[in-house]
């Protein structure tokens, strides 16, 4: 089996105020062709930079040595125009992210045009025939229809599979995949992996597949290798690893699943959130006068009650209308139909009206990046909303600031310093901490593990249990991954396209869920664990 790429004592600092910080230690490892190698780990183990490493694209302040030989040159070293004839046509990426990897100003026709043009040199007409080409490949539907299209008018996955079309546009030899499903519902997740699995057989190419998720490295993956601390701690075929690792790092990420069942409800816990028929429907208005000519559905006639201590978990793929939900709870968009909290109808009140209610309701985001602001301090981010709601107004701030992060599990000594100098697991627990500190009855949660690590999301987990079943918290609970929604919720609510198609307690939809839409969902997350 010839190899397409030979990893040999790869070793990457980075320059930093003088000093050089290691992101990567002697890794090795090869590719060959038509297999797909899986480099697994934690954020910050460094198998992002590792595959960046490979076409020489990390920034100017990486100092790096070792051998990284693909098809047998030598890419450490090389020049400048023999990168660029390796980037891109034989060696393609797909990243994470495709809202940050597509040029929002531009359409697709012109996104992967640019790439054919360059790399081919076709044009004209030949140019549109191989996008359509392409398109179809990956599973876009009437795909003249959609090249005059901005990413932004595209689903996630939809993004996702343009993104590989522009990777598969020149027939590279090597595709890397960095973190490619992390952002997507499970179905769509399954779709694209199966996707890869097809065109991998069938154009006969190698793949390094980067994730954090090992039930995806079950999947697709022949071989893995297993990264912490930028080094290489066990690798092996994929049955191997996962039947019988050796290192204790990686019996830890294969343990690392949200499992159990949240405490009971107490039978007289009070009722904190109501809605009863919510519809939010989106005016389209055209034409000069901006006359409304139709409406975006996206929450239809939705009824739901939450109780003090009890968690309801809001399942869909993107575009289903959990979030917009979660934000007419909130009152923060308009919305038909009763919302009532701790038993005041909500849905009429003002935002005056509505201020003295907003302590007790509060919301933890999905991306703990972007959710807090640089330009303050832990103490002043978690501190903000005593002060705008005038809490306890006699007591120490800095002291209530401590209390709270003891009880999220931080260290309050760490409070003066910034969100940058923490992970992504610290700073979803100073997030929490944010909106804990106003001892809430309710707590949305949207999406608050999908950024985080599987070892970290069992952390989090942990931690939200514990702080519903201490201060009789109600939480309404978003997310698409449908095993931490079985290790949080007592009832589970399923959306799709704005309709509530499936709602009961938990054990029930996941045992036994009714709707074909459910069980396609369930059949997605759990490999066919539900019949």
């Amino acid at each position: 089996m010839s190899t397409v790429l030979d990893v040999r004592d790869l070793r990457v600092g980075f320059r930093q105020d003088g000093t050089i910080v290691h992101a990567v230690r002697g890794v090795s490892f090869q590719v060959h062709r038509g297999e797909t190698v899986a480099l697994v780990g934690e954020s910050g183990s460094g198998k992002s930079v590792t595959a960046l490493s490979t076409v020489q694209l990390l920034g100017d302040n990486a100092a790096m040595s070792g051998s990284i030989r693909y098809a047998g040159t030598e890419m450490v070293g090389a020049s400048e125009a023999d990168l660029r004839r390796v980037r891109g046509n034989d060696i393609s990426f797909i990243f994470q992210e495709p809202m940050t990897s597509l040029n929002p100003l531009h359409t697709l026709e012109k996104q992967l045009a640019e790439s054919i043009e360059l790399h081919q040199g076709l044009r004209g007409p030949a140019v549109r025939d191989r996008i359509i080409e392409l398109l179809n490949r990956v599973g876009i539907r009437d795909p003249e229809s959609r090249l005059n299209s901005y990413p932004h008018q595209l689903s996630g996955g939809q993004r996702q599979r343009v993104m590989i079309a522009m990777a598969l546009a020149n027939g590279p030899e090597l595709l890397i995949a960095d973190e490619p499903t992390t952002a997507l519902d499970v179905t769509i997740q399954a779709q694209i992996l199966d996707l890869l699995a097809e065109l991998k057989d069938r154009e006969r190419m190698s793949m390094l597949f980067i994730t954090h998720d090992l039930t995806i490295v079950r999947k697709i993956a022949d071989r893995v290798c297993v990264m912490k601390d930028g080094e290489i701690v066990e690798t092996g075929p994929t049955a191997d690893i996962f039947a019988n690792p050796q290192h204790p790092y990686t019996r830890t990420l294969l343990a690392a699943e949200s499992t159990g069942v949240p405490a009971p409800v107490d039978a007289d816990a009070p009722v904190v959130l109501e809605t009863s028929n919510a519809k939010i429907w989106f005016p389209v208005q055209a034409g000069l006068l901006k006359r409304t000519v139709g409406h975006i559905k996206a929450v239809n006639d939705a009824t739901l009650t939450v109780r003090a201590g009890e968690t309801l978990g809001v399942v869909g793929e993107s575009g289903s209308g959990k979030t917009t939900l979660a934000l007419a709870v909130m009152r923060l968009i308009r919305s038909e139909g009763r919302i009532a909290f701790q038993g005041t109808d909500i849905h009429h009140l003002n935002q005056r009206q509505m201020r003295p209610l907003r302590s007790d309701m509060q919301i933890v985001f999905q991306d703990p990046y972007g959710s807090l602001s640089p330009r303050m301090t832990v103490a002043e981010i978690i501190a903000e909303g005593l002060t705008i709601h005038d809490v306890d107004p006699g007591r120490n701030r800095r002291d209530m600031v401590a209390e709270i992060l003891q009880e999220v599990g931080l260290d309050p000594d760490l409070m003066d310093r910034y969100p940058h100098e923490f992970s992504g697991g610290q700073r979803q627990r100073i997030a929490i901490a944010r909106a804990m500190i106003l001892r809430p009855k309710l707590l949305i949660l949207d999406e608050p593990t999908s950024a985080l690590d599987m070892t970290v999301q069992v952390q989090i987990v942990h931690l939200l249990r514990e702080l519903q079943v201490k201060y009789g918290l109600a939480y309404l609970f978003i997310s698409h991954d449908l095993k931490v929604v079985r290790a949080l919720s007592h009832k589970v609510m399923v959306m799709k396209q704005g309709d509530v198609v499936e709602a009961g307690p938990a054990n029930e939809i996941f045992d036994a869920p009714r709707d074909d839409y459910t069980r396609a969902l369930m059949m997605a997350a759990f490999e066919g664990e539900v019949a």
